[in-house]
Formats: C-alpha cells, sequence, structure tokens
C-alpha cells in the first residue's frame, strides 16, 4: 500500500488538537522585530525603533502585526491522526492572519488549533490548520491564523472517483491574487542580510532547510534560504511603512501566498496597490527578477497623509 493512500479524511478533518500555551517577553518581540529587518538600515529610523526601543521601557514598544505568526509554531501536523506523509517535502504554502487587537509585548498565550480543509491534489495533500489565540486568562481572541500547507507525495487518497475536497472557514478569506497593470501606489526596496534565515530562526522556526548547507542541497538549493515567514514580515512592515504613516494597528488582516525562495542577502522590492482600504502587494527578488510573494493586507483605516 502507497503511503498517501493511508491518509483517513475523517480523521483528519475532525481533529482538534490539545491546548497549548506559546509565552513570550518583549525581548522575543524585540528579536523578530530585527529577523525581519527593523532599524537595519537605519538605527535612528523614527518609524521603526519603537519595535526595539521606548525611552519609557520595553514594555510600551510597538508589536508588528506579522508577529502573530510566531505563535502557532509549535503546531505538530505530524502528530494528527490519519494523517501520514513525509515531513521533508512538507511546504508552507499559504498564510493568513486576522488580528483582533494589538499583540501585547508579553504574555501567555492559549492557542486552540483544528483543521479546517484538507484536498486531494493528485501528487500532494493539501491541509489548513486553522489557530485562534488568546491571552491564558481570557476567551476573548487576539488573533486567528490559518496556515495551508503542501505535503507533497501524499495526495492520491481519494476513495470517489473525483478527488477529495474540504473547507471549513469561520472567516472566507481568498488569497487568489493578480497585481493590476497599473503602476504601483509605492515600491519598497530593501536588501536582506546574508545573516538574516539565522537571525530569524531565533524567533523560534529551527527548520534546518534555513541554516544547514548540507540539507539545503539535499533540498534541491544552492544554499540555505530565507523562511517564507520572514519575507512576509518584510513586505508587511514595507506596507506599514509606505502606506499606513508607520502605525502597525492599521492592519486588520494579512494574507499572503508564498511562491518563490528566497536567498539571504538579495534584495526585496515590494509593490503596493491601494484599493480603498486594501493594499494588494506583491514581493520580487530584484536580483533574479522573480515574484516570491503575493497577498492582499486589509487595513481598519487609512492614513491621514494619503
Amino acid at each position: 500500500m502507497e503511503k498517501s493512500s493511508m491518509i483517513n479524511p475523517e480523521l483528519v478533518v475532525n481533529y482538534k488538537f490539545p491546548e497549548e500555551t506559546f509565552t513570550y517577553d518583549e525581548r522575543d518581540a524585540t528579536l523578530y522585530a530585527l529577523g525581519v529587518g527593523a532599524c537595519a538600515r537605519n538605527a535612528l529610523d523614527d518609524k521603526e525603533l519603537k519595535y526595539v526601543y521606548h525611552e519609557d521601557g520595553q514594555k510600551f514598544i510597538k508589536v508588528l502585526p506579522t508577529f502573530a505568526a510566531i505563535y502557532p509554531l509549535g503546531v505538530d501536523v505530524a502528530g494528527i491522526p490519519g494523517l501520514s506523509f513525509d515531513p521533508r517535502l512538507l511546504l508552507h504554502g499559504q498564510q493568513f492572519i486576522e488580528i483582533y487587537k494589538p499583540l501585547p509585548t508579553h504574555g501567555c498565550i492559549r492557542n486552540k488549533t483544528r483543521v479546517v480543509g484538507l484536498h486531494d491534489k493528485g501528487k500532494a495533500a493539501v491541509i489548513e490548520i486553522e489557530v485562534t489565540s488568546c491571552m491564558e486568562s481570557s476567551d476573548e481572541p487576539i488573533c486567528m491564523n490559518r496556515l495551508t500547507l503542501f505535503l507533497r507525495g501524499a495526495g492520491g487518497f481519494s476513495k470517489a472517483q473525483r478527488p477529495y475536497s474540504y473547507s471549513n472557514y469561520l472567516t472566507n478569506q481568498s488569497l487568489a491574487f493578480k497585481h493590476p497593470k497599473s503602476q504601483p501606489f509605492a515600491v519598497y526596496e530593501e536588501c536582506t542580510l546574508p545573516s538574516q534565515a539565522l537571525l530569524y530562526r531565533l524567533s523560534g522556526d529551527y527548520n534546518p532547510l534555513h541554516s544547514d548547507p548540507a540539507f539545503a542541497g539535499k533540498a534541491g538549493f544552492s544554499r540555505p534560504i530565507l523562511h517564507g515567514l520572514c519575507t512576509l514580515g518584510f513586505a508587511v512592515r514595507a506596507i506599514i511603512r509606505c502606506i499606513c504613516g508607520g502605525d502597525p494597528s492599521m492592519v486588520k488582516s494579512i494574507s499572503g501566498r508564498l511562491l518563490l525562495h528566497v536567498y539571504p542577502g538579495e534584495t526585496l522590492a515590494t509593490e503596493m496597490w491601494l484599493e480603498g482600504s486594501s493594499v494588494m502587494y506583491q514581493v520580487k527578488v530584484k536580483e533574479r527578477n522573480k515574484t516570491v510573494l503575493s497577498g492582499i493586507v486589509n487595513l481598519n483605516h487609512l492614513a491621514s497623509s494619503l
């Protein structure tokens, strides 16, 4: 029996993970901000210094909304009953983040996690995981993450003629994106550090694909690649800077489709189109002229200066 045929959809789609907690402090929020490039150009930048320093103390720093993507890092997809796949062939395809209130600078977060989607793509299985995060002492959600993961080699498990497909979304958010033909409203270029992945991994994603040259070579890359969520952090930080006047509380939701790898040291050009209270964006690697990320950031309101 092929490994892919051992997926049991009924067990997978009804699975709810054990509730877990995630504890962090101001140091973690600061380290994350540095990991996604804050103040890399200018340590005195008044639009970004607030992510890493405040004159009244670290508890007053601002937390980037993409820090919410760190909350679910402990989710163990391999532990889902009825799901069989090779973890070396797992790819992170899409990320959706909804922010309900500004992220605290420190605290203990409770994560409620469940499977909300499973699709048979023939050569791959696609699984969607939803994580709702609350403070330890409250049931009021702070944010929600939805991760779409591609499990290469795990498809072909459908029993019927039509491929199996299941979705159960509390929030309907399409990640389909085609950038307008018009010129971008804004473009922000930034060079990543050669050590960017080594810095970002300190926020909790220690996949050797981002640090081990031999492991990256076996995966088909010439050297370790940058985390996709690090690229997302760069893009959203650029949008906050260029569209939101540096105010991270304007971000309501974030979607991103990870299209291609980035090598640390490459230049990221974030192109932005403003449509109402939504920012459509795409990120290109300047050196290769390749689009590596695209998506939409929805805003609570527009900056008064726009």
